[in-house]
This record gives C-alpha cells, structure tokens and sequence, in this order.
C-alpha cells in the first residue's frame, strides 16, 4: 500500500513561508508525478503544485504562481512545497498526492494516491 506522509505545517503569520514535506513510501517514485492540493473549510479541495517524474516540468494554481515552489528528491523518496508570502487565503489542509502516469497534472482525478493532510494557518 502506497504511503504519502506529509509534514511542515503549522500556523504561520501573514506574509511568513512554510516548507512542507512529504515522504513516499511503497512506490517507485521515481515514475510518479507528484502534487500538492488543498482545502479550506466550506472549500473544495483546489489545486495547489504538481511536477512530472524527472522533475523538469511544474505547474501551479493560478492562485500561488509566484509564491509557492514545488520540488523534489528522488533519491529519497520526497516532495517539497516551499510557501512564500502566505496570506490569510492560504489557510486550508495541504494533500501530498501520487499519480503513477508520471506526466504531472492538475486534475485531481489523475492522483489516485493521497496523504492524510497537514494543516496550514496563516494569521493576519
């Protein structure tokens, strides 16, 4: 069973970064595309990041173009989300996401594997 465990949230105030992480286990990562998504409350979940298998092509919500990288490792199995400038808009749970066709996407239909969730709070 395929495990995604993410980590770095945490309450944050407006204007600050966060760095989150999230470690893969029981695939071979190295042929997954990976993303970030997220959800507010009363939200829909909503497209964060995503980056394809050899880490040459990301893509990002229109909404954190210019503040958020993602990246990523493959020799150990991690996936980044480096937060810039948050905003009060910025509050939601973040989901690490897998999708095994390893081109990168921002369907969320197309990651068929999903973390638990780690909170992010930014005060304003």
């Amino acid at each position: 069973q395929v495990q995604l465990v993410e980590s770095g949230g945490g309450l944050v105030q407006a204007g600050g970064s966060l760095r989150l992480s999230c470690a893969a286990s029981r695939l071979t990562f190295s042929t997954f595309a990976m993303g970030w998504f997220r959800q507010a409350p009363g939200k829909e979940r909503e497209f964060v990041a995503s980056i394809n298998w050899s880490d040459i092509n990301t893509y990002y919500g229109n909404s954190v173009k210019g503040r958020f990288t993602i990246s990523r490792e493959n020799a150990k199995n991690m996936v980044y989300l480096q937060m810039n400038n948050l905003n009060f808009e910025d509050t939601a749970v973040y989901y690490c996401a897998a999708d095994r066709w390893g081109t990168g996407s921002s369907a969320e239909a197309d990651f068929e594997f999903w973390g638990q969730g780690t909170q992010v709070t930014v005060s304003s």
